[in-house]
């Protein structure tokens, strides 16, 4: 294992009842890292995360942080410091902005560092700021997409796993998220584990990518030769 490596994955086997989905598959995050999964729907990315962060069951090796927790519990691989924002936002509709923040500090216990906390996400997502006391569910979609991101913020994660932050969302609104968790990674050092169709975007801000295809990886390598990879530009960058 590499001194930087973060997060660490062999063999692992995933999927619902009856139904393998992912067939032994290995990856790695290094520390301070943005990683990207493509493929097509189906491929099994959202499986991969869910996998990693212990929300469904699993088999193989998940190696966080050096520790192993591979048979952990997702409120317990929280607490190592893995946070999801699945897809589809998953905001608490009927609670405020700032209620939804303080949502996301479940597993903390300094609760005066968590109130500055929530005034340092504020201060991050100026828009979230002015609408502090809404409910979320009154919040635009893109909105909802940074509320859920600053909500997973708020257990302080060393891994922030992404799963389509730019699902329905206006082309604008996806560039300028895309943006804020570039600044994440490198202001923050926040690795970044993300499963996203617009692949153009997602590799312009990545490190490495791994292309997965039926539930197993087909292709792996640094951002820059995959984008030059021709048969990886004509499936996903659609040119």
């Amino acid at each position: 294992m590499s001194t930087n490596e973060l997060l660490h994955v062999e063999g692992l086997r995933a999927g619902y009842g009856p139904v393998e989905v992912l067939h032994g598959i290995g990856f790695s995050v290094q520390a301070g890292e943005v990683v990207v999964i493509l493929g097509a729907n189906g491929a099994g990315k959202t499986t991969t995360l869910r996998a990693v962060s212990g929300t469904i069951a699993r088999r193989g090796l998940v190696r966080f942080d050096g520790h192993d927790v591979s048979h952990e519990q997702a409120d317990a691989i929280v607490k190592q410091g893995i946070a999801q924002v699945p897809q589809g936002r998953g905001t608490f509709v009927d609670l405020t902005v700032e209620d939804n923040l303080r949502a996301g500090a479940f597993t903390r216990r300094d609760s005066g560092a968590v109130s500055d906390d929530v005034g340092r996400w504020l201060d991050t997502f100026p828009r979230l700021k002015e609408r502090r006391t809404q409910k979320a569910g009154s919040l635009s979609g893109g909105e909802q997409q940074m509320l859920a991101i600053a909500r997973a913020l708020m257990s302080k994660p060393k891994l922030l796993l992404c799963d389509e932050p730019s699902l329905g969302l206006a082309p604008l609104v996806t560039q300028e998220l895309f943006r804020l968790l570039s600044r994440l990674n490198q202001e923050e050092g926040t690795s970044i584990l993300l499963v996203e169709q617009n692949a153009n975007l997602a590799i312009d801000i990545a490190h490495r990518v791994y292309v997965l295809e039926t539930g197993e990886f087909a292709a792996s390598g640094d951002a820059s030769t995959m984008r030059d990879d021709e048969s990886i530009r004509k499936a996903y960058l659609g040119y």
